[in-house]
């Protein structure tokens, strides 16, 4: 996050709200000089305040992250980066990270994951239609499902691994 962005856009937000520094921090129950200090870009509001701050000035978490006002077609990706900005920059255990990327990897590839469901299934039922026997259909059925599994897992892992042990590395 760019500290003298940031302190730039609160300062706007706060001079657009005709509030100043001395009546912003009354506000948060902090010193003048904490909103001094953002403002000049030296430090960052703290986490415990930082949705007080925004509903004061009227403005998203994601706005503040970014240091400026979103455009609504491009408020997704700004806000899905600040969330990968700030799960690189935290102190989540490498257990939270593997379970946001799994399941960040899921979403992104829900339609592969259904796809392979009905090609299972389109399987199932063209055995079916040509009189194979049930447990060669149940054998056939189980070891594709297995390899679907596989694969879809291996891609999930790769993918976990490029990035949640992508910080640790450094």
């Amino acid at each position: 996050m760019d500290q003298e962005k940031i302190g730039k856009f609160i300062a706007t937000c706060r001079k657009d709200k005709k509030l100043t520094q001395e009546q912003l921090a009354e506000k948060l129950n902090i010193s003048k000089n904490a909103v001094s200090k953002w403002e000049r870009g030296l430090n960052l509001p703290d986490v415990s305040i930082m949705q007080e701050l925004c509903r004061i000035l009227g403005i998203t978490l994601n706005k503040l992250f970014i240091g400026d006002k979103i455009i609504d077609e491009k408020y997704k990706e700004v806000a899905d980066d600040n969330l990968l900005n700030a799960l690189e920059n935290s102190s989540f255990t490498l257990k939270e990270k593997i379970y946001f990327y799994k399941n960040k990897w899921k979403k992104e590839h829900i339609s592969k994951m259904v796809l392979c469901f009905i090609s299972w299934i389109i399987l199932i039922v063209a055995l079916k239609f040509q009189n194979v026997e049930f447990y060669i259909i149940g054998t056939i059925a189980g070891m594709l499902s297995v390899l679907f599994y596989i694969v879809l897992y291996n891609q999930m892992m790769i993918y976990v691994e490029n990035n949640a042990y992508k910080k640790t590395e450094k």
